[in-house]
């Protein structure tokens, strides 16, 4: 198994040569990966090497072993930290825990102590990894879940909370079958006898009517599954053609009356109008609410179908807000083709719906007011979308046909999605020339951190790091460092200057730490570097 990976830090190196050698570091399932004598040093160290058990002194110059136990428990919050103390002081170890420390141990270090800390870690640090790694457990806490999973699908599917592609692919993880075809949804409402609102009792009703339709429900050429949406029981019933649609009804009304006698409440159904497709299912079931919806008018107890109440000639088309959340997503972090897919499922709606190009026209405002909302808030401007001219509304007769909208559509949306990324990457790039304006002029400065940029910049420091780090191949840290150094650099090329100014004029207020970092990057002392410029 791999070894887990250690990282000393102490400024007595006699005290490091001692526990280095004295433990066994093999046979406790540990390696040593590296050592440092100062908490900045131990901080750079812990950002390459990235150990699993961090041992550090409390007392150590340049940054104290508490201070690095905070600076680690953000960058490395799964390493396991352990302090060192020659202080039996309780105020300490309060810190200590504060810090997120795991252990505290007195000074002198005995090597069983400290083995049987590591010993601890150990066992800790596995059972976190068998956690990963256990796919059995995983599984089966999977499999548990799985109810829970397949009743959430089903509600955002009646929900319209899918792109139609994740329709399938959600099905089959979940080891539920969709077959193709026609699909309806129908809205059971039970109407109790009583009028006394009671909350749990509605509940337990909605239940009963979930395991009466699971039960009863016998249909010919049709599959069905009842589930929880709202509050209501939703029927999801598969066709096998459109001349089952009229039976299916039937059945509804016989278990609407079944009902009354196991129940002791009525059943009133609102169904919506067959789709094409699982995928559309979104659409049936607003049909089903919204003949549900007329139940004050014809009365409870009923099957309401929306196409008796609604005609499809009469059809019209909204862009609600799962359009809009499917849109925007696609727009602003989405790829080309799936700008182009969502926008043509939209069009496609409009194909089906069978309205005329004129009845489009409040549909097409919606639409538009989407995208001129992403454009504002992505810092666009709106004539780089639409074109010089632009005044935030576009007319239904500039469009010879629906499929000449969907073009402009599609290629508004695309113009969109490319200047958003454009920005993105440009902000990017601003932050980032920001932050290293804001180091060429602080790194005097030996309280110049990380967090302190971010509060300048208002960005999170965690955010700014990955960021900083993708765009200039290194850390925060690192550039500091260089920055410093090749300022240390010229001054002491270009300037008398003794060197514990020059660690001053470069951050360092402490000149031994100065001198420790330059040597660690030049191989020399500064002095000495400055003499061998000279002969």
């Amino acid at each position: 198994m791999e070894q887990y990976r250690v990282l000393l830090a102490d400024d007595e190196e006699e005290i490091r040569t001692g526990i280095s050698r004295k433990i066994d570091w093999t046979a406790l399932g540990f390696s040593l990966v590296g050592e440092a004598g100062n908490g900045e040093e131990a901080l750079e160290l812990a950002e390459q090497l990235r150990p699993d058990v961090v041992l550090t002194d409390i007392k150590m110059p340049f940054m104290d072993g508490l201070e690095l136990c905070r600076r680690l428990r953000q960058s490395l919050p799964a390493a396991k930290l352990v302090v060192f103390s020659g202080f039996d002081d309780f105020e300490y170890a309060r810190q200590a825990v504060g810090a997120g420390v795991s252990e505290y141990i007195l000074k002198p270090i005995n090597a069983p102590e400290l083995a049987e800390v590591l010993n601890k870690l150990r066992d800790q640090l596995d059972r976190q990894r068998l956690e990963r790694r256990d796919m059995e457990t995983l599984r089966r806490r999977y499999e548990e879940s799985l109810p829970i999973l397949r009743e959430l699908f089903y509600t955002r599917l009646l929900s319209g909370q899918f792109h139609p592609e994740q329709v399938r692919d959600r099905a089959a993880r979940y080891e539920i079958d969709l077959p193709p075809g026609l699909w309806t949804a129908a809205l059971i409402h039970a109407d109790p006898q009583s009028e006394a609102g009671d909350a749990g009792r509605d509940e337990l009703l909605l239940l009963s009517v979930q395991s009466f339709l699971t039960d009863h429900f016998s249909l010919e050429g049709c599959t069905a599954r009842a589930v929880l949406y709202e509050d209501t029981a939703a029927l999801l019933v598969q066709l096998s053609g459109p001349d089952r649609l009229y039976p299916l009804l039937e059945e509804l009304e016989r278990l609407s009356l079944l009902s009354r006698g196991f129940l002791g409440a009525p059943l009133t159904a609102g169904v919506g109008r067959p789709c094409p497709g699982p995928e559309a299912l979104y659409h049936s079931a607003r049909g089903a609410r919204a003949a549900l919806d007329y139940r004050a008018l014809v009365g409870s107890g009923r099957v309401i179908y929306i196409d008796d109440l609604e005609p499809q000639s009469t059809a019209t088309i909204s862009f609600d807000e799962n359009d809009q959340h499917r849109l925007s997503t696609a727009v602003k972090l989405g790829t080309p083709e799936q700008v182009e897919q969502a926008a043509g499922e939209l069009m496609e709606r409009l194909r089906q719906t069978g309205l005329s190009l004129s009845q489009c026209h409040l549909f097409l405002l919606e639409v538009v007011t989407c995208l001129v909302r992403l454009t504002r808030s992505g810092g666009v401007a709106v004539e780089e979308v639409f074109g010089a001219g632009f005044t935030g509304a576009v007319s239904i007769s500039n469009f010879s046909s629906l499929e000449e909208l969907g073009r402009w559509l599609s290629g508004r949306c695309l113009k969109l999605h490319d200047l958003l990324g454009r920005q993105r990457t440009d902000s990017a790039w601003r932050l980032v020339e920001q932050a290293k304006e804001y180091i060429a002029s602080h790194y005097t400065d030996e309280q110049l951190s990380v967090e302190a940029l971010c509060s300048h910049i208002h960005l999170s420091p965690t955010y700014f790091s990955t960021l900083f780090k993708r765009e200039m191949g290194m850390s925060f840290t690192a550039y500091v460092t260089q920055i410093r150094m090749d300022e240390a650099v010229r001054l002491l090329r270009d300037t008398g200057e003794k060197t514990y100014r020059i660690a001053e004029q470069t951050g360092y207020s402490d000149p031994n730490y100065f001198s420790y970092v330059f040597k660690r990057r030049f191989g020399v002392s500064p002095s000495k570097y400055r003499a061998g410029l000279n002969g």
